[in-house]
This record gives structure tokens, sequence and C-alpha cells, in this order.
């Protein structure tokens, strides 16, 4: 470290602020936060990082500059328009959302309410972004059936209302607009229209649905029941809108919900916006990781760029864990009930859009996809290398019958069936499980030693404790047990073993992790079963003629070889027999064939 960076580093203030680090040719490499300026910048220098990018960061900085300020927040508000600004190579950045639609209640005389991408600051009202466009488009199709408004872009001042500068448009004859063009409906009226427009698109339809039952009711009594029944219509449509919204408790309004899920890459982040009950807006982005930032520091930095972007105003907010966020909102952590639900489907939200995210990366790019479960791999089993070569072994017997073996090959996450091995048990007598795996993983990677073959990154070994041990007596009489990583897993509750450890790790049941295992211990149980099924059927096959007396294993597999099964050799003639084996041996087997005919 220079003697400039180390001046800089004893005279960082102690307080809030926001700090930049820069390279030698005095480009922005990352912009941070910090409640403390002076420990956080300090500990990027005062520690050794296991991450290879921060490491690299570091070793690029040649310059530190910090901006104080009076909060936490006015830090997190900063540290997120730098970052837009600048753009820094070693920060995250969400996905660019400049192209979402708004609903538009134009800033003019009688105002249109129409679907916009470009939001103008001419004082007109923008709601949303919305994430879909035909979510947006079906609330507006729901306003204008709900009440009558204009599209036209005429002036209605009340100069050319008065002196009937406009005509009346179609619109106005089928019922979808009140003519305020000619006077026929007032502002205040077209005014009290946009105040329940208002309240609907924010998610607050008890008002609207009251003054639709009492208009309805008013009609009904003055006997004008073609209109009352329009009116039901009306109330129809508003209900039918507000139960597809997914209502969570009346108790829960003005709320943000935010939830996290990641992998090695990414960040997924859901975004739920509550009022009055019902979830009103939904939107999930991805954040691509930098220096291997931890889900807290993903969800702090979302957070404030997204309610930025959906102008969102809530002084609440719900999250899987605690975040540092300032003290003007309230941090909610649910841990039962509604709260709890609503946060659990937030989460369900991410998964599936990172579901998605993977589908779409296995098909585009599927050596990516293969690369990112190797490396989710590594870091659960807590590997040196990533497993690119893993090999499984399974046993298979029937009560210590016809013991065989069977080794499995994966290469970058996939089978490689022409690589498969299977073996028949040679110098263990019985069933015992323990000694066979001993033996063939000694036959298996002393073949590969000899024909100087590349080992595995990985060996899995299908059971507990004692196998593992087998196996690993195996690599350690052929001097190769630093070389290669070995695990066992026991099938009753999937426990993975680790040599000289009696404590066994766990892989969350749906983490893709234990799916890979899964597949390779499961591949290994068929294609040894499957073997040792052939190999039975076919002692079974030659053990009947052998059981004739006078008749050898020789003579057996002769005929087999020919013939290719003992029904085709029972239907053979006694003349037929005697010229492959002679007159002896084909009376006694033409015997044994018709002796109860």
């Amino acid at each position: 470290m220079s003697s400039n960076l180390d001046l800089l580093l004893k005279t960082l203030p102690q307080q809030a602020g926001v700090y930049q680090f820069y390279d030698k040719n005095n480009k922005i490499l990352y912009i941070g936060k910090a409640i403390n300026l002076k420990k956080r910048v300090t500990s990027y220098f005062s520690k050794n990082h296991d991450n290879a990018k921060t490491k690299l960061l570091v070793s690029k900085i040649t310059d530190i500059k910090h901006i104080v300020v009076e909060t936490e927040t006015d830090a997190l508000l900063l540290e997120n328009n730098l970052i837009k600004k600048y753009q820094p190579r070693y920060n995250i950045m969400l996905k660019d959302d400049k192209t979402y639609p708004w609903i538009c209640i134009k800033n003019e005389g009688f105002p249109r309410v129409f679907l916009t991408r470009n939001v103008i600051k001419d004082g007109s009202e923008y709601f949303g972004p919305y994430a879909s466009v035909r979510t947006a488009n079906a609330l507006l199709e729901l306003i204008k059936e709900l009440f009558p408004l204009r599209t036209c872009s005429y002036d209605l001042s009340e100069k050319n209302i008065t002196k009937k500068k406009y005509k009346l448009c179609l619109d106005c004859h089928i019922g979808k607009c009140l003519g305020p063009c000619e006077g026929l409906q007032t502002e205040s009226d077209y005014n009290q229209s946009i105040a329940e427009i208002k309240n609907i698109i924010k998610g607050n339809f008890k008002e609207a649905l009251i003054k639709f039952e009492d208009l309805m009711h008013r009609f009904s009594a003055d006997l004008k029941f073609e209109e009352a029944q329009l009116i039901k219509e009306k109330i129809k449509l508003l209900a039918n809108y507000q139960s597809k919204s997914t209502i969570v408790s009346p108790t829960i309004n003005n709320v943000d919900v935010f939830s996290i899920v990641s992998d090695n890459s990414f960040g997924y982040i859901n975004f739920l916006k509550i009022a009055n009950g019902s979830i009103i807006q939904s939107h999930t982005t991805e954040i691509k990781k930098k220096l291997d930032e931890s889900d807290k520091e993903m969800l702090e930095y979302a957070i404030i760029a997204i309610r930025e972007k959906f102008h969102s105003q809530s002084k609440e907010l719900y999250v899987p864990f605690k975040v540092e966020l300032g003290s003007d909102l309230k941090i909610t952590i649910p841990k039962i009930g509604d709260k709890k639900h609503i946060i659990d489907l937030s989460q369900k939200n991410a998964q599936y859009y990172r579901l998605e995210h993977l589908k779409q990366l296995k098909i585009v790019d599927p050596e990516r996809h293969s690369n990112r479960i190797l490396q989710q791999l590594q870091q659960d089993l807590r590997l040196k290398e990533m497993p690119i070569h893993m090999e499984c072994f399974d046993n298979s017997n029937l009560q210590g019958t016809n013991p065989v073996a069977s080794c499995v090959v994966f290469k970058n996450a996939k089978p490689v069936k022409n690589e498969y091995r299977h073996f028949h048990i040679k110098t263990v007598e019985g069933s015992n499980d323990f000694a066979s795996i001993e033996e063939v993983v000694y036959r298996r990677y002393k073949r590969l030693i000899d024909e100087n073959l590349d080992l595995p990154n990985l060996i899995v070994v299908d059971g507990g404790k004692g196998q593992l041990s087998s196996a690993v007596k195996s690599l350690e009489l052929l001097k190769i047990r630093e070389k290669v990583a070995i695990i066992g897993i026991a099938k009753r509750l999937e426990e993975i073993y680790y040599p000289n450890d009696s404590i066994p790790l766990y892989l969350d049941k749906k983490s893709e992790s234990l799916k890979i295992i899964q597949h390779l211990r499961n591949e290994a149980h068929r294609f040894g079963l499957t073997f040792h099924r052939k190999t039975r059927s076919k002692k079974s096959i030659q053990n009947e003629l052998e059981q004739i007396v006078g008749i050898g294993k020789e003579t057996a597999d002769l005929l087999l070889k020919k013939f290719k099964s003992v029904k085709r050799i029972s239907q053979l003639s006694l003349e037929n027999l005697s010229q492959e084996i002679g007159n002896s041996k084909a009376a006694k087997i033409y015997a044994h064939f018709h002796q109860n005919m």
C-alpha cells in the first residue's frame, strides 16, 4: 500500500458517508456507503479477502475520496445516485427499466387518463411503472368501463366551452363520454370521477364500491331500472377486478414488501406493493454480483433503488431479515401470520423468477449453466476445486449372490455413459459392502493410474461412514488420497459424510447441489442393478444346463454361444445335439428336457 493511501486511511472521519475508490487513471472503480467511513474503508486493506475480485479491486486502488452526510439514509440515497451516474465496474447494477409503462392523469382541464412510457414533468400525475403492459391495460380498460372520460386532445378551457368551439364526437353518442366539450358535464363532476380513479389505481376500491351501490339504490328507488342495471354491472366489474388482486389482510395498508434469493452470480429481488389489504403491484429484478456481495448488501441497495424507481412513499417495509436503512422507515421482519405469509409469497416470486432465468440460461448458454451449477456444488461441498469430473460407486447383490458393482462418470454435471464401468466382485465372498467397495475403488483407480488417465475431481460413494472409510483405504494404498476429494451419501436422510468426520453435512432438500449428487447416486444404482440382473439371469440359465449330471461349464457355454437360449437347446433333436457335443453328452441333455414328455 502506498504512503498516500496510508495517509488517507489514517485521516478518514468516523462518520456516515459515501466513499469512492479510484484507479491510476483517476477512473472510479467502486462506490460504497458506510455508517463509519474510517472503519469500513480501512477493512478493505486490513484483512485477507477470499474473493478474487475483491483482491483485484484493492490492488487497483490508488486514491480514495469520500463525502460525509448527516444520516445513514442520506448515505444510501447518495450512493444510489452516484452509482447510477458513474456506473463503476465493481458495483452491482439493477437492470434498466426505462421502458416500463405508466398510467398518466394529465394536468389539464377535464384530465385525460392514458398509458404512456414517457414521464414528462408538466404537473401531470403518473402511477406506476407497471412491470406488465397487460396489467396496466387491464386496469385502464376497467377505468374506462366504470367512468365516462374524454379521449380527445381538445383544450377544454371555460372560454372554449362557452364559445361552443367543439362539437360532440362519437364517444359521446355511444355513452363513452358525457360531453364536457359542449358543457354537458361540469368540471367538478368530472374531477370527482378523477378522484375515484386515483383511489382505484392505488388499490382503494372501497369508496368506489360504496358510491356505485348508493347510486344503484337511488336509481332503483326512482324506478329507473335500466340505469340501476348498468350501475350493477359496473359494481360487478369492479368486484371482479378486485378479486383478481391477491388479498393479503384488510389490516395491512400502504406497505412495501421485499425479499431476495441468490446464487453464486446473481441476486433476485422481488418487490410487492400492498394497499388496503391487496397486492396492487409486483416487480422482480436481478443484480449481478461483482464482489461476492451478501444478501443483506444486495437487498439494501435494491430497496433504495426500487423505491426511488416506483416513487414509493410507504413508511413501513416487510423484509425477511434485518437491514440497515436509517431511522425514517419502520422495518418489520414477520415471523407468523398474514405478514409472514406475504413475505413467503414474495420469496416464491423471486424463486420462480430465478428458475425462469436459469431455464433460459440453460438453453442459450449451456456451458455457463453447467459452470454455475459446479461452482455452487464446489461451494456447498467445501471442495478445493470445481468438480468437473465426478465418479460414483454402488454395490449390488441379492442375499450375497452374484455380487457386482458399478461406476458412473459425470463431466460438466452431465452423465458420460460411454465411460460407465461395471465390476464382478472377485476377492469378496457373500454380502460385504465394505470390502466390495474397497476392491472396486482400488481396481478402478489402479487402472487409471497404470493407463495414465485423468483422475476425477470428486468421488461419491453410495453409503455412509463404513463404505466411505473402505474407499479411502484404497485411495491411501494407491497414494492418491490427497489428490482426489471423496464423500459418501447415506440414503435415508441424504447425509453427506467426509473422511475422518463423524458429523454429516445436510444440504437443502431443494438445492441443485443435492439434486446433482442424487442424480449421480441414482444413476450408479440403476446401472449397477441392471448389470446385476443380467448377471443373475445369465447364471441361472447356465446353471440349468450345468445341473445336468455329466454336463460341465465348457459344454454349457458352447451350446449357449451357438443357440443363444436354453429354450432353443431344449427343442433340438438328439441328432443335432450329437453333432455339436457328441453322442454321450447329447443323450444326457436330450433326456433331461424330454423325460417328462
